[in-house]
């Protein structure tokens, strides 16, 4: 499902760099999502925080930095989380 729309979105860009930006917005909004929904898991929400400090971008670091701590003040058991990302 992602893939398709990965596709439609290339498919109508002429800009390089755009897709190249498109692409990583993509990419921080997939790991997102990922995070949000193992959220119930501490252990396995430090593993998927382990798997998207490995794959993202440093300005994307800033910005999941900025969303994690945001996101741990409604689930106080995943603050340990934010020793892997060093807030």
């Amino acid at each position: 499902m992602l893939f398709v729309y990965i596709c439609c979105e290339f498919k109508n860009i002429d800009n390089p760099q755009k897709s190249y930006f498109i692409m990583s917005k993509m990419m921080f909004d997939y790991t997102k999502s990922i995070l949000e929904r193992v959220s119930f898991d501490p252990v396995l929400f430090c593993k998927e925080l382990e798997k998207a400090i490995k794959t993202l971008l440093p300005y994307e670091m800033e910005q999941l930095q900025e969303w994690l701590l945001s996101f741990v003040i409604e689930k106080p058991e995943l603050k340990p989380s934010l020793q892997l990302i060093k807030v």
